[in-house]
């Protein structure tokens, strides 16, 4: 199978979804009533396969069957029916299906997507490559539906990939996101894995790699699915075994078990209905409060809690690569106790700073923060050189008509130097080193570093197109509307806690 078969399947599947628009259905509800059917229809394909048929799928193929039998007036109930039986089951087969919904109410519409789109191809003859790389491309197209909202739980996966080749995920290692999304980290970690290691693996170590080791925790229901789909077509996980993905709020307690890798990139937004109480911390009374001893602080911005949350679930030896806003790299209060201790605690490396244009949630500025964690040691702060790479300054990407590519990141990966000692980095235009006393030293402890100047901003010759510019000033605004609202969300909080002592 080829590229192009992928292209094909996709294109495909795809085509309908156009049809199925004027009916109501949003994007993302096609891709999710992609997944229950191309689910049914890989069990039913491995229960009935000549060699080796798995029979612990015989009683979910047999609802595949039952679907291509029933007639279009009573197709509609049968499927309802299927989604709420497979909605109670456990594992995977519970995360895939809970509380699964039937968007598709024209029963000949309904019945020529079983049929003749997805009943027509044999998913399970296809390598994982192929099936695999065909669902991340209908995920990936649910991203651009910008009204559902998808894009938030959607990372580039050029930007995934490049995180993975300096993160250097192996074998033996214990990986995790809290914030899984639609898998993408973990699965790109994986394949790193497979792809370097792949002829030397043993039987314990690529059965580890399936069951267990690589794990994630998605808060939404329907991004859960999505996710724990992705990873079985890409030959992680059991149907009818333990779901590798688990439903439910990452920050709501403690880590119950520590990972040596951890990738992320949590959602954006800063307002939270919930406060996190930190060590000695008091919250807002009519706040929803979750009690972590194990944070340093307590606030309502949800990625200051959860770069807390990643290094207190980081193992020891313990590397981590965290997708953050802006604001966490100067925010003052919570925002410069999370930084203090982290450059004190952890060894707080290497800083990519991401240009606008890359993520599906417009407005987006943010960055890639890597940090390690080791044993602790209270005389001396285990950060010494925060490297810092400004990847933003003169970098100009859209969504459609200029993505980011993985070549793109080459340079960043080659200054990085994965695997090989950070004192054998060279300091360039781009990549520059900064002591932990010059830190220290900022007001605020303020990461948002800057020393490039943009050439747009001083060579009248290689202005922007202006609907770069354009796009670049609505990010901005609504960049600049996201911290008004949390000033105002926070100004609130306060009157409220003035007017009730």
């Amino acid at each position: 199978m080829s590229a192009a078969d992928t292209r094909r399947l996709v294109a495909k599947l795809w085509n309908y979804c156009d049809v199925l628009r004027d009916d109501g259905v949003s994007t993302i509800d096609y891709v999710e009533q992609l997944t229950y059917l191309l689910f049914l229809k890989m069990a039913h394909e491995r229960a009935n396969r000549r060699l080796n048929p798995d029979r612990a799928l015989a009683e979910v193929a047999e609802r595949w069957q039952k679907l291509l039998d029933a007639e279009a007036q009573e197709l509609e109930k049968v499927y309802r029916s299927t989604l709420e039986d497979l909605g109670k089951q456990p594992g995977t087969l519970g995360v895939i299906f809970r509380k699964a919904q039937n968007k598709i109410q024209d029963p000949a519409k309904l019945k020529r997507l079983i049929v003749d789109l997805i009943g027509n191809e044999n998913w399970s003859s296809q390598g994982a490559d192929i099936k695999g790389d065909a669902y991340e491309e209908l995920l990936a197209k649910g991203a651009e539906d910008v009204k559902s909202g998808a894009g938030q739980y959607f990372t580039p996966r050029a930007l995934i990939a490049a995180m993975v080749d300096c993160i250097e995920p192996g074998p033996d290692d214990t990986i995790a996101d809290p914030a899984c999304g639609t898998g993408g980290f973990l699965l790109a970690a994986y394949e790193y894995i497979v792809r370097r290691h792949g002829a030397v693996l043993t039987p314990e170590q690529r059965d580890r790699l399936a069951s267990g080791a690589i794990s994630g925790i998605e808060l939404v229901d329907g991004t859960a699915r999505l996710a724990a789909m992705n990873m079985l077509v890409h030959g992680i996980g059991k149907p009818k075994g333990p779901s590798l993905i688990e439903v439910r709020d990452a920050l709501a307690e403690p880590p119950t078990q520590h990972s040596s890798v951890v990738l992320a990139n949590p959602p954006f937004g800063k307002k939270s209905s919930i406060t996190v109480i930190g060590e000695g911390g008091r919250a807002d009374k009519e706040s929803i409060s979750y009690n972590r001893q194990d944070f340093w602080t307590t606030t309502t911005n949800k990625q200051l809690n959860f770069v807390q949350h990643i290094a207190s679930m980081l193992a020891i030896p313990g590397r981590a690569a965290v997708v953050v806003p802006d604001n966490v790299l100067f925010e003052g209060g919570a925002g410069e106790i999370v930084r203090r201790r982290l450059l004190n605690q952890f060894d707080v490396h290497t800083l990519l700073r991401l240009p606008t244009g890359i993520f599906y949630a417009g407005g987006v500025k943010a960055n890639v923060l890597f940090f390690d964690k080791r044993e602790a040691r209270p005389d001396k702060p285990w950060t010494s050189t925060l490297w810092v790479y400004d990847f933003r300054t003169g970098q100009h990407f859209t969504l459609k008509q200029n993505p980011l590519r993985r070549e793109h990141l080459d340079d960043f990966v080659k200054c990085y130097r994965p695997g090989e000692p950070r004192s054998s980095r060279i300091e360039t235009e781009r990549f520059r080193p900064f002591t932990y006393d010059e830190l220290i030293a900022r007001d605020k402890v303020n990461l948002d570093i800057t020393w490039l100047k943009d050439p747009s901003l001083e060579d009248t010759d290689s202005l922007l197109p202006p609907d770069v510019i354009a796009q670049e000033i609505v990010e901005d605004l609504e960049a600049a509307l996201s911290e008004f609202e949390a000033i105002a969300e926070a100004l609130q909080q306060a009157r409220a806690r003035s007017a009730g002592t």
